[in-house]
């Protein structure tokens, strides 16, 4: 499998990361997660991100999660793989682990304690210094990591560091950020690929504003593949008839707290995971938040049927 370059676009799922009912990790499971993914269209999947409980996993967990992921997608797409630490030398453990059992690159997000624009610039020097050829995406996520990374930072980063080729742009309220980073690009700046997240709220303005395709995850990929595809035939009106069908469990997905748990109980439902399991610290589903996910699944299912 080809290294990840500037050129990626379309949709790459963040995977979540399956457990059974014990806590144990279940790579049964993630055999079987893979496939749901691929024949839903993913152009590529993301693993260890924030949303696949990275934190909660050992450092053989993980190495074993990446490995097993790879061997069943089998170099049918890209893979990549979150290393993000605040140490250097474990981010690079990871990603030399991830790389040699055939990962396509790594994600990488810059530490809470980042706060200048030199500071963040240093940072990801040091990381593209650790990982050598690796090729990585940046990871721009203020709302998780309180690190505000602005439009010229970046195109500083993509200037000096050649082996940083795509953007994981995660900054709401950010199409403006888009625009910019685009417009730059236009007028001779490196352009590299620029893959949003957010659960894909979003997404077809973003693509509007230039950005290559999604790198987020939601328990109905087939919405991202769908609307990326419609987008880039030209056919925004479809492109935005998918999306709203899906925006309502979309946006129940993206709770604070529960999101991840609502995003485990339908890949369950739908039968990619044998469980619904979360690893603790977690916050369980209600009664009444399954029956209103219930209620939000049937309700989409009418709408799909609506618009063909």
């Amino acid at each position: 499998m080809p290294l990840l370059d500037e050129s990626a676009r379309g949709v790459y799922l963040i995977a979540a990361t399956p457990f059974k009912d014990d806590g144990a990790l279940d790579l049964d499971s993630a055999d079987r997660m893979v496939d749901f993914y691929l024949e839903r269209g993913a152009d590529g999947l993301t693993l260890l991100g924030i949303m696949g409980e990275a934190p909660k996993l050992t450092a053989e967990e993980s190495a074993a999660f990446v490995r097993r992921v790879v061997r069943r997608v089998n170099g049918r797409k890209p893979i990549i793989v979150g290393v993000s630490s605040p140490g250097l030398a474990s981010l690079k453990t990871l990603a030399e682990s991830a790389m040699n059992d055939g990962a396509a690159g790594v994600l990488v997000a810059a530490p809470h304690t980042m706060r200048t624009d030199d500071q963040i610039f240093s940072y990801f020097e040091s990381v593209a210094e650790t990982l050598g050829a690796v090729p990585f995406a940046l990871q721009d996520y203020p709302l998780a990591s309180g690190v505000l990374i602005a439009p010229k930072v970046i195109l500083r980063i993509a200037e000096a560091l050649p082996t940083c080729v795509m953007l994981k742009h995660e900054d709401w309220p950010g199409l403006n950020k888009i625009s910019a980073l685009r417009a730059a690009s236009a007028e001779g700046a490196r352009r590299v690929s620029i893959l949003t997240g957010n659960g894909g709220l979003f997404l077809p303005e973003e693509l509007a504003r230039g950005a290559d395709g999604a790198m987020t995850g939601f328990a109905f990929p087939e919405m991202m593949v769908g609307v990326v595809r419609a987008h880039r035939a030209g056919n925004m009106d479809r492109a935005q008839d998918i999306f709203d069908a899906y925006l309502p469990l979309a946006r129940y997905e993206q709770q604070q707290g529960i999101g991840l748990a609502v995003r485990k109980y339908v890949l369950a439902k739908r039968g990619a995971i044998s469980s619904s399991a979360m690893r603790k610290p977690r916050v369980p589903l209600s009664k009444a938040d399954i029956a209103e996910i219930e209620r939000l699944i049937a309700r989409q299912e009418r709408r799909l049927k609506e618009i063909g």
